[in-house]
This record gives structure tokens, sequence and C-alpha cells, in this order.
């Protein structure tokens, strides 16, 4: 009864173990531990291990049982001691393939591991990158409602200022209703950010685990270095795992070429005959004869080496992307750079100020109270500008430096 009581409470455990925010740390080690992708990969490269322990053992051995030479016909037919060569015999046969079969096969086995094992650092690569990303927009999110919900509050406080001026004659009918459009049209980016938060969080609960992730902590702030990520292209786990690719490829290549020497097949076998005959042992060997190489083995060998040389192709592929990708997403970031640094240090201490003006203008009775209302519009236009700016400058550092950076 007392653990039926206390189900529930037990039940809500795991959920309220993720209830704290999140530092951009704690989501990026929660997400390697809790992506089910992740843990794919990673039982995937088990089972490339476990197979390759196989690979190049020998074939399983064959028993065989027979009766031989048994007599159907004639004065000894249908008798199992009228004919000397009747006997009941029992063998054991053992397939040998060729020993450059086997090593090529265990050498395809290890590629095979590689790919996998590359394939677990790259999934792992990307849900860092996108956990960061999901994690980086959420807390951006967070600071851009912050901002409207502030600047929503101060023209709301406007209002009734506009309409004991419409109603005293000192403002004209239309000053009231700007304000509520001005009004009205933040409310609308409101709800653009509210949707933003909703989808940041959804991907962030995606790869933590948390059903609802929040942030905390400082909005890290990564240094792109664009010739030490240039340099890192060679060691980066997609260009990594191509190479992985190009190698399994080229190691079906040696198994191909492998078929064309011969194997080998070993019996033996006791044979029981009738009692004043004596048994016998026979012991034999078989061999294949690789004879008609030009249509068995040489397209098997011509297809491999054109796989190898598609992989090869598509690693130089992947490499020139990878360089371009990483040029572009450097050119990306240098603008963005300059264009928040500009909003930072110039638009938003140019609204701020004009806002500060047309408030005094207003209070002092030079300026009307549309005046003000455009001062405070643009100074949420300046202020949002700024946020989308940096949370831009943000996400192509914390892409670039995590997509290129090298990770040894």
């Amino acid at each position: 009864m007392r653990l039926l009581f206390f189900a529930p409470l037990l039940a809500a455990i795991p959920a309220a173990a993720f209830a704290d925010p999140l530092t951009f740390d704690e989501a990026l080690a929660r997400a390697a531990d809790e992506a089910p992708s992740l843990q794919a990969r990673a039982l995937a490269v088990d089972a490339r291990r476990s197979a390759a322990t196989a690979a190049g053992q020998l074939p399983d051995p064959r028993l065989g049982v027979a009766l031989d030479n048994f007599p159907v016909s004639g004065p000894p037919a249908f008798t199992y001691a009228g004919e000397s060569m009747t006997m009941a015999r029992v063998g054991i046969s053992q397939d040998v393939p060729n020993l450059a079969k086997r090593h090529a096969r265990t050498g395809r086995a290890e590629a095979d591991i590689d790919v996998a094992e590359a394939d677990r650092v790259v999934e792992a690569r990307e849900i860092r990158v996108a956990t960061a990303l999901a994690w980086i927009d959420l807390a951006y999110a967070g600071q851009r409602l912050t901002a409207i919900n502030d600047v929503l509050g101060r023209l709301s406080e406007l209002a009734p200022a506009a309409v004991a001026g419409m109603a005293s004659g000192t403002s004209r009918p239309a000053q009231a209703l700007e304000i509520r459009q001005a009004i009205a049209d933040l409310k609308d980016r409101r709800s653009q950010v509210v949707a933003d938060v909703a989808r940041a969080t959804t991907v962030l609960a995606r790869w933590t685990g948390d059903p609802h992730p929040e942030t905390e902590g400082m909005i890290p702030d990564f240094a792109v270095d664009p010739d030490r990520l240039r340099g890192a292209i060679e060691h980066n786990p997609t260009l990594l795992a191509a190479i992985a690719r190009t190698s399994q490829a080229e190691a079906g290549v040696t198994v191909a070429r492998a078929e064309k020497r011969p194997d080998w097949s070993f019996d033996l076998s006791y044979g029981r005959r009738a009692e004043r005959y004596g048994d016998m042992v026979s012991i034999g060997a078989t061999v294949t004869l690789p004879l008609f190489t030009s249509k068995r083995q040489n397209p098997m060998i011509d297809a491999s080496i054109a796989d190898a040389g598609a992989a090869r192709a598509d690693e130089e592929n992947v490499r020139r992307g990878l360089m371009a990708d990483l040029d572009a997403g450097i050119a990306d970031h240098l603008m963005h750079h300059e264009q928040w640094q500009r909003a930072r240090d110039t638009l938003l201490p140019l609204a701020r100020q004009r806002a500060d003006l047309e408030i005094a203008s207003y209070a002092a009775g030079r300026a009307s109270l549309t005046d003000m209302i455009a001062a405070q519009a643009m100074l949420a236009d300046a202020s949002l500008s700024t946020l989308d700016r940096e949370a831009a400058v943000a996400r192509d550092a914390a892409r670039l430096v995590l997509t290129y950076g090298d990770d040894r």
C-alpha cells in the first residue's frame, strides 16, 4: 500500500530531474548522453566489432554420413555383407579459403568498424552543433521577448495620455490611433518571438530529453580564427568519414582480387564394412580452379575498383565542399559582426538619444505625442535589431567553431 501511495511521486522523479535550467555546457553534455541517434551509432559500432571477430575465421566443418556401394542387383543384392566394397561411412570435411582471402575479409571488417566509428563521431558533432544553436536561439529569443515586453509597457503608459489629450482638444484623434497601431505592430513581433521561443524549446528538448528546457548562464563567446579552422579541415569528422569509406572500398578491391586464388577443402572419413572384410579410412583434398577469371573474378574486381574510384571522388568532393562552406560561413560571420557592431555602437545609441530628446521635448511642450511614439517605436526596433544581429554573430561563431574546429 505504501508503494502504491508513493508510485505517482516516484514516477515524477525523472521529469523533476530535468526541471533545472541548463547552462550551455550542461545542454551539450546532456545531449551527448540522451540523444537516441548517438546511441544508435554506438550500437552500430558494437555490431561491426562483433562481426569483425568472425570475418577471418574458417567456415564451419561439415559432418557427412553415407552408405557406399550398396548392391541392388545380382546375388548379393540388398545385403550388407555380400559385397566387400559396401560400407557405412562417416566423415568430416573442412573448407579452407586461401589465406589472402581471409586476410582481406579481416581488413574489410576493420574498415567497416572505422566507417561505423566515423559515422558516430559525425553524428556526435552534428548533435553538438544542433544543441548549441538551439540553446543560443532560446537564450536570445528570451531576451527579445523581455525587450518587447519592456517596450510594450512603456507604450501602454502613453495610451492614457493620448486619450486625455484627445478629450481636452490638445491632440488630434488620429494620434490616439497611432499609438494603438504601434502597440499592435509590436504585439505582432511579440507573437513571432513567442513562436521562436517555442521552436527553440522544441529543438532543445529533442536533443537533451528535457521536455521543458530553460537556459541560464552566459551565452558562449567563440573566437573565430579563420586560419586555424581552415587548417583543421583535414581532421574534420565529415571528411574522416569519407576517408574511411574510401578505405572500405579499397578493402573491397582486395577481397575481390583474393577470389582469384584457389581455395582448399580437406576430407577425412571412416568406412565400416562387414566383419570379414575390415574397415577403411579415406583422406583427401580438393582445390578450386579459377580458370574462367575473365567472366567471373575479373568483372567483380573491375566493379570494386570503380567503387573505390567513386569513393575517392566523393572524398575530394567532401573536402572541397567543407572548405567552400567554411569560407562562406566566415564571410557571413564577418558581415554579421560588422552589422552588429554598427547597430550596437551607432544605431541603438542614436535611437536611444532620439527617444530621450523627444521625451524631453514633449515634456516641454515642443514635441507632439506622435513624435514621441515614433521615437519609442524606433528605439524598440533598434533594440530588437541589435539583439537579432548579436544572435546571428553568436550562431555563426558557434556553428563555425563546433563544426570545423579541431577536437583533438
